[in-house]
């Protein structure tokens, strides 16, 4: 029997699991490690916990699978981007990482933004924000704060790049972290050392891995050392991963134009594959062949999603089950009764990227309940992902298919708002853990057991069933995500 690993690199550990060729899971096996804030919106790592927690992981998933090491024929790492490591000559950690939601960077970021470098194209068409988050800002800010610390990296790179340089000894970047948060364009000239110059840091597009591979290139074998840590043979097979949410794509089958991958939980990701750029103001990216070589990125998101539904169910009662809120909620008619949540809870991602939004609950009376408030929440929610999927049409791509997964399939009131909101069927698969699976497909392709990701993918990703909207359901939530859409200019004007 062959198997292959996907390993998970999350925010509070990360998760190890085994799969067969046929994208069935035999075990998992996740270990945490810790997020230590010294400062207010600072969030660091220590990339060695990362790398003990992920030995830790694999030999527990393959004792709990009970094979043989010698049957793994490869293993993928995906991990979160934005966490950005300083390394010495040695490929030894000069200070923590600062991780992706570390925003101590607002600043560099806006001095990123004033550059006017042609590679902002992907923020919003170039008119922004930067995010705080991202690769170049934060090594701005260790240029300017941490001069020392920078002088002495040698390779300034992320959790993705540490994992497969530890296994490997090869120092490399995968294209999908480069492309959608680096600026790295590689049908414009890779790096964007204009950019970089233009800040006065042009060294840091050297402190930068030389190589860039695409996903599931072979990035090498295990090193002695990582054999005898994660329990695996000497040379197995390493294949690149990348950032976790753009793997997770993978691992919903997402692999062709056309298609979306739907990642719910506290937040929400919108992350669709093209086959032409675009770009325009409410977008990010598109990003040029970050997952699929020859396709294009394109990338939404909303800040508060699950948060604000988990919010409002400790505000009636943490003692009220979900289920029970789903039961009331369901019998209530689309549209609340005329009560509406704007979802702005942390500020709004795509398409206004306003941080100074804020969450609103309108169109209350004395004759609602905890029940108007909760599906009134997953409505404005769903109103939200629309806006994103309206935007997206404008600027030229309709996905055809919508795969979602997450936190939100817990919920079939959830989904079925969703679909009838967006007036679009979304697709469940079989496999929740999204991300492990797409490293996984990613070893299978990199093991040679399949000629592509997307030939792997379709072998190994199986759908379970599929909601549909309702045609009655959509029309009247029609003014209701109208109100929705005018809703955020209203409180804007407040604001001023």
């Amino acid at each position: 029997m062959s198997v292959v690993i996907g390993l998970d690199g999350g925010t509070e550990g990360i998760r190890a699991g085994v799969f067969d060729l046929a994208g069935r899971p035999l075990a998992f096996a996740a270990q945490s490690y810790p997020t230590t804030f010294p400062r207010p919106s600072w969030a660091e790592q220590n990339p060695q916990d990362w790398w003990e927690a992920a030995g830790r992981a694999v030999r527990e998933a393959v004792h709990r699978a009970g094979i043989d090491p010698r049957d793994v024929s490869a293993l993928c790492a995906d991990t979160t981007n934005c966490s950005v490591v300083a390394l010495d000559r040695d490929g030894i950690p000069v200070r923590p990482a600062l991780i992706w939601m570390d925003v101590r960077a607002t600043d560099e970021a806006a001095l990123v933004l004033a550059t006017g470098d042609p590679a902002l194209i992907v923020n919003s068409g170039g008119a922004g924000p930067v995010s705080a988050e991202w690769m170049i800002p934060k090594a701005l800010w260790l240029a300017r704060h941490e001069p020392g610390i920078f002088a002495r990296a040698a390779t300034i790179c992320e959790y993705q790049d540490y994992m497969n340089l530890r296994m490997t000894g090869r120092r490399a970047a995968s294209i999908t972290n480069a492309a959608i948060r680096w600026h790295y364009r590689a049908r414009e000239g890779g790096y964007a050392r204009s950019l970089v110059e233009r800040l006065g840091i042009p060294e840091l597009a050297d402190k930068w891995p030389a190589e860039v591979l695409p996903l599931g290139e072979i990035v090498g074998g295990l090193t002695p050392e990582a054999a005898e840590h994660f329990g695996l043979p000497v040379g197995l097979t390493v294949a690149q991963g990348g950032s976790d949410a753009e793997i997770a794509m993978i691992g919903l089958g997402v692999t062709t134009p056309g298609k979306l991958a739907f990642i719910t939980g506290s937040s929400h990701l919108h992350l669709g594959l093209s086959a032409a750029p675009f770009h325009g103001r409410g977008i990010w990216g598109t990003y040029a062949d970050a997952v699929i070589p020859g396709l294009h990125l394109v990338e939404g998101g909303q800040t508060s999603t699950g948060s604000v539904v988990n919010w409002l169910r400790g505000i009636v009662g943490s003692d009220w089950s979900y289920d029970a809120l789903n039961a009331e909620a369901a019998a209530l008619p689309p549209g609340s009764d005329g009560v509406l949540v704007q979802d702005h809870f942390q500020g709004n991602r795509t398409p206004h990227t306003d941080a100074a939004s804020r969450g609103a609950i309108t169109g209350l009376t004395l004759a609602h309940g905890r029940a108007h408030l909760f599906r009134a929440a997953m409505e404005g929610v769903a109103c939200g992902t629309e806006l994103i999927f309206e935007t997206m049409r404008a600027g030229g791509y309709r996905p055809d298919e919508i795969v979602i997964c997450g936190g939100a399939t817990r919920s079939d009131l959830w989904m079925q708002i969703h679909a009838d909101v967006c007036g679009q069927p979304l697709t469940v698969t079989e496999v929740a853990e999204a991300p492990a699976l797409g490293s996984a497909v990613l070893a299978a392709k990199a093991a040679g057991h399949y000629g592509s990701i997307e030939e792997a993918a379709s072998a190994m990703v199986k759908v379970a069933r599929r909601i549909e909207p309702s045609r009655e359901a959509h029309a009247r939530y029609r003014p209701v995500y109208e109100r929705y859409k005018q809703a955020y200019h209203a409180l804007a004007t407040l604001r001023a």
